[in-house]
């Protein structure tokens, strides 16, 4: 079943937990006053995000996710930003991953619809055998 139904000719949406988003992106540096780094969702994926932000917003337009890129998951918040949504990427992961600014990197999302007010858990590993 598509987690994300819209009838756009009677402006109905339907959000029907998990939503998972897959893409390959660039990591990239945001060099204001608070440092950090980001890899950007695409486009696509960004309108149904906005689809479905009112129902898994917990304030300021963020939304809750689950992040696995190589081996590694966490739980963070995708930010708005210029009509498309950012990933932040953790040093912690950054630096078991072995990532750099410019590097492209598969990233798995899940929407959390729990609504657990920025809670996040500490990074983990996911070993593949």
């Amino acid at each position: 079943m598509c987690p994300l139904w819209i009838d756009r000719s009677r402006a109905i949406v339907c959000y029907t937990p998990p939503m998972t988003i897959e893409f390959t992106g660039r990591i990239w540096f945001w060099r204001g006053p608070a440092p950090w780094y980001f890899v950007t969702v695409p486009a696509e994926p960004c309108r149904e995000l906005r689809a479905i932000a009112g129902f898994v917003t917990y304030g300021w337009g963020v939304i809750p996710v689950a992040v696995q890129i190589g081996n590694s998951a966490w739980k963070t918040s995708l930010f708005p930003k210029d009509g498309r949504y950012l990933v932040p990427i953790k040093a912690s992961i950054r630096e078991v991953e072995c990532l750099e600014e410019g590097d492209d990197v598969h990233v798995r999302l899940d929407v959390r619809a729990d609504r657990d007010q920025g809670r996040h858990d500490r990074a983990t590993r996911w070993d593949r055998q």
